[in-house]
């Protein structure tokens, strides 16, 4: 009886912390992004990246050239609402207020979370959601709205956040706990950002560089602990981060020192989610460090065991952690034809409708629980290079894959190209499927792939490893005639990058749909 009243106790005590806790729940569909610097990549590009795992987010992309503004013009800002009355769920964009335009703003490469400006400022996203207390709506941006404007307005990572600080405190943050990973030609910063409390106008945040010969990653949990204002040379943070966690009792000076994460994202060291993520990459990068992937915390950068590659990069992003006790399939299993137990080929991690709650494997998907890297509610990823020893027009790419990255193939789109394929400028969402649209030819080979991953992985391979192999050859070629025509005429070198980026574009959206049939017609039986 008393062992009884004990176990009730302990679940109505969980439930209750669980509810009450004072950070955002959901972490699971949230975005990772992996970072390196100049010193740590094979070819000396700075690099950021960004998985954009939401099934609302728009699955169009398109090129804002830059554009001169008549003095005393207002530029409108809007907010990101939920819209649930188009054939698929979706964000609406809603007027929230003005703010005074700049004379000349930056041309960029327009996806959700805008990526590349061109002068080869790129940044990446990942929610955190921070304290529930700390979001207000007394203000006007929200992460979106902060990413353009950097974008618009800015070509250093340094530069970018100081502006960032300016804006936020004029015009107020009205998001959740946000966290941009912010590159250029020569550094790359993690810059974190939560509300400044329920009914006031501002931001709090912090801002950290990744050191040159250093890896660094952000999975939907805050990385930034402690903070030396004494070198401003690798942290900045807002006037008010000290002040309102020690007013609000999350940080205690007799405790110990001032530590961001803990004070404004407390949940963020709770969710496996997040953290096992975290760990994942780190250790993929740096294995002789020999991490454990029980910690709590991991170092917020690491110096790789080698220089990283693009393709390694690309294969990390498609990981769900095969070969680990983490790999979500690794208990479903059958007997085959001669009597052995293996993974059945049936099983896969990347099902439209996550089943491990169902079978209780790994802990279950809860935002308490694991989720991999690759997913398949991702509606587009990017990584991106800067590169200081080449004109602006040729040294920015933004590597783009479309849904999950698991079954989608990298193109690249250089920051100067003025067009995109037109597929890519498709939306994909209001309407419902359409063949015109780029995304729908990775959504719909991803979603047949799931329903037989264990054997059509190894199709998929067969067909994408080659042609991302050859854009990844071609790359020094295209770039060198590029470097020769950029001699001769900017204008030229850009129409030439343009035309290669759309090719690159449409070829692999032809053979989506042509694999997607494939698929479909292989294992019609088997379904």
């Amino acid at each position: 009886m008393l062992k009884k009243l004990l176990m009730a106790f302990v679940i109505l005590f969980s439930v209750a912390y669980f509810q009450e806790a004072d950070w955002i729940d959901g972490r699971p569909d949230g975005c990772t992004s992996i970072m390196v610097g100049k010193l740590a990549s094979a070819d000396g590009s700075v690099i950021t990246s960004h998985t954009c795992d939401s099934h609302r987010t728009r699955s169009w992309l398109n090129i804002v050239p830059p554009m001169k503004h008549k003095k005393g013009e207002m530029l409108t800002l809007v907010k990101r609402v939920n819209c649930d009355t188009l054939a698929m769920p979706a964000y609406a964009h809603v007027p929230v207020g003005k703010i005074p335009q700049v004379e000349y703003t930056y041309g960029f490469i327009n996806t959700a979370y805008p990526c590349m400006n061109d002068h080869q400022l790129a940044i990446g996203e990942s929610t955190f959601g921070g304290r529930k207390s700390l979001k207000s709506d007394n203000g006007l941006i929200d992460c979106q709205q902060l990413v353009r404007l950097m974008l618009e307005r800015c070509t250093t990572a340094r530069e970018a956040i100081k502006l960032a600080g300016k804006l936020l405190k004029k015009y107020g943050w009205i998001d959740y706990g946000e966290a941009l990973t912010i590159a250029d030609t020569r550094e790359v910063w993690v810059l974190e950002i939560v509300g400044p409390g329920k009914g006031n106008k501002g931001a709090i945040w912090a801002a950290q560089r990744v050191p040159d010969d250093h890896v660094s990653v952000v999975a939907n949990a805050s990385r930034i602990r402690q903070i030396n204002l004494s070198n401003p040379d690798y942290f900045m943070t807002s006037d008010n981060v000290f002040q309102v966690a020690q007013d609000s009792g999350w940080w205690n000076p007799e405790n110990g020192p001032f530590e961001f994460c803990y004070a404004y994202d407390p949940g963020g060291r709770v969710s496996l989610a997040a953290r096992r993520r975290e760990w994942r990459v780190l250790d993929l990068l740096a294995p002789s460090l020999g991490l454990h992937p029980e910690s709590e915390n991991y170092p917020f950068s690491v110096k790789p065991d080698t220089l990283v590659t693009l393709e390694k990069l690309i294969s990390i992003f498609k990981d769900y952690y095969e070969g680990t006790d983490y790999n979500p399939i690794k208990n479903i299993t059958w007997v085959n034809k001669e009597g052995k137990t293996e993974i059945s080929p049936l099983a896969n991690p990347f099902m439209p409708y996550d089943m491990l709650p169902l079978f209780k494997i790994n802990g279950g998907w809860g935002w308490r629980g694991e989720r991999t890297i690759a997913r398949w509610y991702t509606m587009y990823a990017t990584i991106t290079q800067s590169r200081e020893w080449l004109p602006d027009e040729i040294g920015g790419v933004v590597w783009l894959a479309l849904d999950n990255v698991a079954t989608s193939i990298y193109v690249p789109l250089y920051c100067s190209i003025e067009d995109v394929a037109e597929p890519y400028k498709v939306p994909g969402r209001a309407k419902g499927f359409t063949r015109k649209s780029a995304w729908w030819a990775f959504n719909r080979l991803g979603t047949i792939a799931a329903h037989r991953w264990g054997d059509m992985r190894y199709d998929i391979e067969e067909v994408w490893g080659p042609v991302q192999k050859e854009f990844l050859d071609n790359q020094g070629k295209i770039e060198e005639k590029a470097l020769k025509l950029y001699r001769k005429s900017k204008k030229r070198a850009i129409k030439f990058l343009t035309n290669y980026s759309m090719d690159c574009g449409n070829k692999v959206i032809e053979r989506a749909w042509k694999l997607g049939d494939e698929l479909w017609t292989k294992y019609d039986e088997k379904f």
